[in-house]
């Protein structure tokens, strides 16, 4: 449990909260670049801050505050050029760097004032990454965009997935470390959710937790593996300090602000060895929804039973009230790296996994091979997990059929194939 105090410190991001400045001093995803497909300009609010995000003509992508400095107009109704956002109000123009560019009248009124230069813009960098985009809102210089095993991998449709939830970030992360979860919330749950009263899932027996250099590990054994078993000889990444990765995809909980959450989701799937090689284009997004049209929780994919879970402590989780087991060891481990990161960063050194000097990022993966190695598409259609994924999206509901119909388009696979 913590008190109060330690509560506020572990959860509040916002400009001058502790835990905000080591969050600031990561890469934080938080769009997809197909987002900017059909537009320009999307308002953004991350780390307590409203921003927005935009790409110019050039094709460079910028994060800037809403407001302009001016009058204050809302900058998600301004226009791109070629460099740079401008305000639709007066034609204030600013650079990505949060430079003012130009002032129309000013410009021509008094020009020997050069009053543009002296105004400025927050201003955040951003990078396109995997088919996300990336932001940083920290102290510079920036370290490098962190470049996960995973984004490397060849002949995979990718496809990333957003949701929004009334809940702070914390909650949401110590998920990620939380083992014993998937026998009840995932697994028990989904029987009960059936109508059905059994059988339930086989139970575990141990469990065990791991640093290393890019985040957590946790390792299981349930009555039905044993030490020889991925689960326990590679384990599952709380990937630091926001995600976890569980081997097709990786979850991040971006704070919106002190009691919302964005999930952003990377996913990965192998494309048969027919539709090699395989390249594509563009990564499609899509937005999952929560509740359903009734106002209740989605319940139906693992990553909505989470979300149940997650805004079901309170938009802010009292942890002076939590009484905390064996089974929470990780996330008494989480919490301790975070507040010594917290220390680290107060003395201007690097939070834990900032990456300097590039380089892929290895992450230990539970069944490599159904990931890595090419596989004929009837081999992957008779794999029980790979034709599941074929079917539906396993992790949110709401996905497109667009989306869905591209993943088949990719892989040569027609709905009769995967009748029963």
């Amino acid at each position: 449990m913590l008190n109060e105090e330690r509560n506020r410190a572990l959860t509040q991001i916002g400009p001058g909260a502790p835990m905000g400045a080591v969050l600031r001093r990561h890469w934080l995803p938080i769009g997809a670049v197909s987002e900017f497909d059909g537009k320009n300009v999307r308002p953004a609010r991350v780390l307590g801050e409203d921003l927005v995000l935009y790409k110019d003509l050039s094709g460079d992508f910028g994060l800037i505050e809403r407001q302009c400095p001016h009058r204050r107009a809302d900058l998600a109704n301004g226009f791109v050029e070629a460099h740079g956002l401008r305000c639709s109000y007066h034609g204030w123009h600013f650079s990505g760097q949060g430079r003012c560019l130009a002032m129309p009248y000013e410009d021509i009124a008094a020009p020997e004032l050069a009053f543009r230069d002296k105004i400025s813009i927050k201003a955040y960098p951003v990078r396109a990454h995997a088919g996300l985009l990336w932001a940083y809102m920290g102290d510079a210089p920036a370290p490098d965009v962190p470049n996960y095993e995973p984004f490397t991998w060849p002949h995979g449709f990718r496809q990333i997935v957003f949701a929004e939830l009334p809940c702070n970030w914390a909650q949401c992360q110590e998920n990620s470390i939380d083992p014993v979860h998937f026998e009840w919330a995932h697994a028990n749950w989904s029987v009960r959710l059936r109508g059905e009263t059994g059988p339930y899932s086989a139970r575990h027996v141990k469990v065990a937790f791991e640093e290393f250099d890019h985040g957590l590990i946790y390792k299981r054994i349930r009555e039905d593996t044993d030490e020889a078993n991925d689960l326990w000889t590679v384990g599952r990444v709380a990937l630091w300090p926001i995600g976890m990765f569980l081997g097709d995809h990786i979850e991040w909980r971006v704070p919106i602000d002190d009691t919302r959450t964005l999930s952003v989701t990377w996913y990965f799937q192998r494309m048969p060895q027919e539709s090699e090689p395989f390249e594509q284009a563009s990564v499609p997004h899509w937005y999952g929804p929560v509740k359903d049209e009734n106002g209740a929780w989605i319940t139906s994919h693992v990553m909505n039973q989470d979300f149940v879970a997650w805004a079901g402590q309170g938009a802010v989780a009292d942890r002076s009230r939590e009484r905390l087991g064996k089974s929470d060891e990780g996330i008494l481990m989480m919490r301790r790296l975070l507040f010594k990161d917290i220390e680290r960063v107060a003395k201007g050194e690097d939070p834990k996994a900032v990456v300097r000097g590039g380089g892929i990022i290895a992450l230990p993966v539970v069944e490599r091979e159904r990931h890595t190695e090419s596989r004929t598409r009837a081999e992957m259609l008779a794999h029980p997990l790979m034709r599941r994924n074929f079917l539906r999206y396993p992790y949110q509901a709401g996905q497109p059929e667009t989306v869905r119909a591209a993943l088949w388009a990719a892989a040569g696979v027609r709905e009769a194939d995967l009748s029963p």
